[in-house]
């Protein structure tokens, strides 16, 4: 079993259903459905294009999947994701857009955003012990010969190799499509989340997502609103 700390939009809002239809699963369980033809793209085309994007559901990446430290439980996890959340203020996004990100198409935001980069380097470090160490196996699915110095430092020490100055957020929706392939998958996406993407994003939630084992598909465990709750109002009378 493994954990993963996410972002992804509550279910009603209308990015993440965008997103499911277009992913063919919703992150809020585990079933699949059937996808649509888009633009110029069969239905069979956006399956394909969509594959290996569906098994982890619509997010952007926190705290990348780890198994659970031996000390740990999934009942501490979610209590000090409950104490974090509340002391965490909301992150906004102005806006995002479509980018392709070696060769595989995901909304990144439109201009730099410090806080949420903040955001990002909090929960890689406040839960970095929650997370087991990677084995060798783990590490080497990771292709080290092909990271960066500075990311194979971070995948050594955090688990992970895009996280604090390699970090970038990104919210995938394809995997990876070669030249001739991607001027018809970016115009699908583009159709397909032009209007939505016109409104800001709210960064109001950190979710625990759960790999219930390997290959299965990643489901929301819990979501866990940012920002202190505001204090009970009680009514006052006078007689």
């Amino acid at each position: 079993m493994r954990y993963a700390l996410y972002f992804t939009p509550r279910q009603d809002e209308p990015l993440a259903r965008i997103a499911a239809d277009w992913l063919g699963r919703d992150a809020f369980g585990a079933a699949t459905r059937p996808v649509e033809a888009v633009a110029d793209l069969s239905a069979a085309e956006v399956a394909f294009h969509t594959a290996s994007a569906r098994r982890y559901g619509f997010h952007a990446t926190l705290k990348a999947p780890f198994r659970l430290a031996a000390n740990e439980t999934e009942a501490s996890l979610r209590a000090a994701l409950d104490q974090f959340a509340e002391a965490t203020p909301v992150v906004t996004i102005p806006r995002l857009v479509v980018s392709q990100i070696d060769g595989f198409f995901a909304l990144v935001p439109e201009g730099p955003v410090p806080a949420l980069n903040r955001f990002a380097d909090d929960v890689v470090r406040d839960f970095d012990r929650f997370r087991a160490p990677l084995s060798e196996a783990e590490i080497e699915r990771r292709s080290p010969d092909s990271l960066k110095p500075a990311e194979f430092r971070n995948l050594c020490q955090w688990g992970y190799p895009y996280v604090f100055e390699t970090f970038r957020f990104h919210m995938t929706l394809s995997g990876r499509a070669g030249s001739q392939e991607s001027p018809r998958l970016r115009a699908a996406i583009d159709s397909l989340f032009a209007e939505v993407l016109q409104q800001k994003v709210l960064v109001d939630a950190l979710t625990l997502f759960v790999e219930t084992e390997p290959g299965a598909p990643f489901m929301v465990l819990s979501h866990h609103a940012l920002g202190r709750r505001p204090a009970r109002k009680t009514a006052s009378r006078t007689a």
